[in-house]
Parts: structure tokens; sequence; C-alpha cells
């Protein structure tokens, strides 16, 4: 009997946890909220605290939810073949928020961001920030200020968050604080092996030891010094290791063959305005002009989301409606818009602007109901300027509206391509040629069904996405995948025409 108590306390915990940091609060903000204490609220998370049905109740009003009767998952309810009309704004970057987020540890002092998204990920790497010590505090919806302290509590790491998400770039920060730690293995969307070697071989050049164990890293360094690194593959997030460790390296590091994705320009822009010159930004190769220390006030902006351009681009094709994409950051996304160019796409898009970073340039995109064809070659992902790898899987769904076949060459990830099959229980008819390689058969005429997100954010999106095109009504289940990179979708879709209605057994 206890033991089933305590499972389910932990249950409740966890539910709990997890409404919290959809609430951007902290643990702290939460027990002054409370009125009682961060400790009592570690422990009530954890599951290690009694609590009343008073006491729940009491969670409820703060959090703005029902958490009496409890549900681990949310669902969404699609009626699907309505046309989509009007205008939407592209939401800010998951990919920059976090790493940004990441690139504050350089500074020992306070760092305010500007147009962060609320959504799961930011979420749980400020988490794993504020286990070490770090304070974040929500100054409005928006605008985040990231205060680090001389000295970090890296026994505090929380490390089962830090095992969920992409927390190698840490690493870049982090040496700067310790010469020795631990450092758990990294998560993220289950799409198949992560390799580490670009992030690995490139800090082992400016001057670390890495040492890989069965559930960690140990970390440890001497003397820190600059390099000239090509990187081993061409990875975002490598790129961005390499660049927050070189920050803080007194002398010149060259990284080549790093690519200038959106992301990795967000934490350039950062760097610069902390006083650290960095030249190369937009190419492949990087120079950066490391300083010893970091120490004062600065802020950054976060730009727009390629990612959730494409996304909604991909939605309006699906359903042949006429829909106006707004604050597009075009530069990440125009070979996409030359691939569906010569598939036919019509559309047109306004003159440039920029982004409220002074940097990132951005167009309104309106795109009408067009006939498709296949391509005569295949579509497949490479590091930018290729088409972005999180790309990739719209054009799935919107090569079932395209007349012919097309090969679709997901060649990063050996499992991801086995997620794009679910779109068979709409009537999609997809081929698995390979775990790499889908063959789309189209036009097909998809039809409502139920589905359980698979544990990746794009491909759950993408099966979003057919199901506003197929006709009746389809189920999405367990959407966490999407709510980890898309802030209120199911709200966002319905102002330009969708029929979603969320579903919560809370």
């Amino acid at each position: 009997m206890k033991t089933h108590i305590h499972k389910d306390q932990k249950k409740i915990g966890l539910f709990i946890k997890q409404l919290r940091e959809e609430s951007g609060l902290t643990q702290n903000d939460f027990a002054q909220a409370l009125g009682t204490t961060q400790s009592t609220i570690a422990r009530m998370e954890t599951g290690n605290q009694n609590m009343t049905l008073e006491n729940i109740e009491k969670i409820g009003k703060v959090l703005e939810r029902n958490v009496i009767s409890l549900s681990d998952t949310t669902d969404l309810r699609i009626t699907g073949g309505r046309k989509l009309r009007g205008s939407i704004t592209t939401n800010t970057s998951k990919n920059g928020a976090i790493n940004m987020l990441v690139a504050t540890l350089v500074n020992t002092g306070k760092t305010t961001l500007y147009n962060m998204p609320r959504i799961q990920e930011v979420f749980r790497y400020i988490e794993v920030l504020e286990s070490i010590g770090i304070s974040i505090v929500w100054k409005d919806t928006t605008t985040v200020e990231v205060t680090v302290p001389k000295k970090l509590r890296l026994s505090g790491l929380d490390r089962d968050t830090a095992m969920k998400i992409r927390s190698f770039t840490f690493l870049g920060g982090l040496i700067h604080h310790a010469r020795t730690f631990s450092f758990p293995h990294s998560g993220g969307c289950k799409m198949g092996e992560r390799t580490i070697s670009s992030h690995k071989f490139g800090l082992e050049k400016l001057g670390l030891t890495i040492q890989t164990k069965e559930n960690e890293y140990i970390i440890s360094h001497k003397k820190l010094a600059p390099a000239d690194i090509v990187m081993y593959e061409s990875s975002d997030t490598g790129a961005i290791t390499l660049i927050i460790a070189a920050a803080r390296i007194p002398g010149t590091t060259v990284i080549k063959l790093a690519p200038p994705n959106y992301q990795v320009q967000d934490v350039c822009f950062l760097l610069q305005n902390m006083g650290i010159q960095i030249d190369g930004i937009g190419t492949t190769t990087l120079t950066i002009h490391g300083k010893e220390s970091i120490a004062g006030n600065f802020e950054g902006y976060v730009s727009e989301d390629p990612i959730e351009s494409m996304f909604f681009i991909a939605a309006g094709i699906v359903t042949k409606s006429t829909l106006t994409i707004k604050r597009v950051p075009i530069e990440f996304i125009e070979l996409e818009m030359e691939k569906l160019l010569k598939m036919g796409l019509k559309y047109k898009k306004t003159k440039p602007y920029m982004s409220t970073n002074g940097k990132t340039t951005l167009v309104d995109i309106t795109i009408y109901p067009s006939s498709l064809v296949a391509v005569s070659d295949k579509i497949h992902a490479l590091p930018f300027p290729g088409i972005q790898n999180d790309n990739l899987p719209f054009f799935v769904p919107i090569c079932l509206q395209a007349e012919g076949k097309t090969l679709i060459h997901d060649w990063t990830w050996e499992n991801r391509a086995i997620y794009f099959m679910e779109l068979n229980r709409l009537g999609a008819g997809l081929t698995l040629l390979d775990p790499h390689r889908v063959l789309v058969d189209g036009p097909q005429k998809l039809k409502g069904a139920q589905i359980v997100c698979p544990p990746a954010l794009r491909p759950s999106a993408s099966i979003l996405i057919a199901m506003l095109g197929a006709s009746g009504a389809s189920t999405l289940r367990n959407v966490y995948s999407i709510t980890r990179g898309y802030e209120d979708i199911a709200e966002r879709l319905n102002k330009i025409g969708a029929k979603i209605e969320v579903l919560k057994g809370i």
C-alpha cells in the first residue's frame, strides 16, 4: 500500500513540475506564490512531500490548472479539410533561444535575453542552469534575465533533465568555471545515434581531456589555449560549443566548416554584444578573438524561427489555402522556397526588413493554392545553406499533394524516416526503401485517423500538418514532442481557420 502511495506521489510531483515549467516559474517563484520554501518544492516535485487535497487545490490555483485528476498527456482532436486564411506571425526560434541561454555561461554578470519563446525546451534548459546556481528571472512574458555567479554549484546539476536535452553544448561554457567535472550523456529527439565527435574533437584541440564513461563524461583540463580547428563534421551545435568555449580563451581561435545557420549566428551576435570580436559571421570560417573574462550587463535578441515559418508554409500548402506568413527569416529557407517554386507553388514575398536584433533579414510570404508536381531528382537535407535538417520532414506531407513520385532522403538519422511512415495511417501510401529513404507517391487524399506522436519534434509536427489536410477527424496523441518547440500551436492554428480541440484528462 505504501509503495502504491509513493508511486502516486511521484507521478503527481512530476506532473506539477511539468505544469510549473510550462508556466515559466522557477522553483523559487513557485515557492513564494505558495508561501513555502524552495526545498519543499524540490521534495514535492520528486514525490517526497506529502500533500493534502487542500495543498493540491492551492497549487492548482497558482498554476491556473486543476491538478487533482491526473493525466500525463495532452492530445489534439483535429477536424481536417478546412482552409486556412489570413496571416500568422513566425515566433522566435527554439534553437536560437536554448543556445543563447547556454552562451550566457561565459558572462559572470547579468545577460538579458529578449524575444524568448515560452516552450518546453526552453524551460528544460532553464532548469539545468538554475540547478547549478544561476539566477533566471522572467521580467515579462518574453524577456529573461540571466545572472551567472562567479562560482557555480556543479554538484547540484539536474542530471535527469540534462540527459533529456542536447546538453553537450553546456561544456563550452562550463569549462571556464571548473577544471574537472562530470557531465551526463546528452538526449533530445529519439532519431538514432547522436554523435558528439564535432564537439569532442574540437574541444580537445582547445586543451580538454574528455573521458567517455557508461552514463557520463569526465571533463578535465590544465590549460586552455586557442587553436585552428577543422570541424570533424559540419554541426550547428558542435560549432556553437566551440564558439562559446573560444570566447573565453585569450587569443585567436579559427573554426572551419562551421555552418552559418541561424542559431549559430544568434550565439555569435550575443557574444559580439559581450565584446567578443568574431570575424566571418555568415560564412563557414569563424575567427574568434577570445578574452580571459567577460563580466558585465549585456543583452541579446533571439531571431525568428525559419523552421516555424516552414511549418506554416507547409500547412498552407497541404490545406490548399491562401495564407500569409509574417516575419520569415528568408535567408535560412531560400533553398526550400526554390524547391517549392520548381514544384509549382505560387507565392509572393514583400520587400525585406530587419528583425529586432538588427541583423536578420525578414520578409512576409503569401502562398496560394497551387497544383504541385514532384521534383525530378530527390529532396534531401544538407548542412546550411542546404535544406534545413529540421525542415525535411515537412516535405513529406507537401509531396503527398504533388503529382508524381518523390524520393525523400533523410541521410542524417537512421531512424527518423521510419517515423514518416506513421502518415500511412492517414492513407498516405508511403514506401520505406531503407532506414533513410522514403518514396512518396502523390497526390493522395488523406483521411482522418488516430496517431500517437513519435518521440521526435519535426516528424510529429509533420503528422499534424497532414491531419490538417486530411478529410474527417483525427486524434494526435501525446503531443509533448510538439510542445517542446511550438508555443500554443493549437490556438494559433485555430485563429487562422483550423479546428483543433485540446484534450486534457485534467
